[in-house]
């Protein structure tokens, strides 16, 4: 599994979406494993500003050469801002996942939700036990 990228100071579902906390707010994306399994990205359908998204239901959908698949939200809260730059180049997700591949930011309503969440070494132990 030392083939993907699994920052520390961001958290992981089990549906390869991470997460990563700025102050009140937090900025949600997908996995290097997840844009790998993808493949090149061509398409992806994010919430309005000021939606509210509900943990482990689908907010979005992401589409690539090879599949169309549902966002799932880490966790409850309000989108405060989308990757505007995803429309143009929705690419920049598996060249940049964790950067300028961010998909949302979110204001989460629910701190207690947060405890649910994997640590990069429990994504990591995940990944690895799920390897297909």
């Amino acid at each position: 599994m030392s083939d993907y990228s699994i920052p520390d100071e961001a958290h992981y579902t089990q549906q390869d979406e991470w997460i990563r906390w700025d102050d009140d707010r937090a900025f949600v994306g997908i996995t290097d494993y997840a844009q790998s399994q993808l493949g090149d990205i061509v398409f992806v359908e994010l919430p309005a500003v000021g939606s509210t998204i509900n943990k482990d239901e689908p907010y979005g959908v992401i589409e690539s050469v090879k599949a169309v698949s549902d966002l799932y939200a880490p966790v409850t809260g309000e989108v405060v801002a989308i990757n505007e730059e995803l429309g143009d180049t929705p690419e920049r997700i598996n060249e940049d996942c964790y950067g300028d591949g961010w998909l949302l930011e979110i204001r989460a309503s629910d701190e207690g939700e947060f405890d649910a969440l994997l640590d990069a070494g429990a994504y990591e132990k995940y990944l690895a036990e799920r390897d297909d």
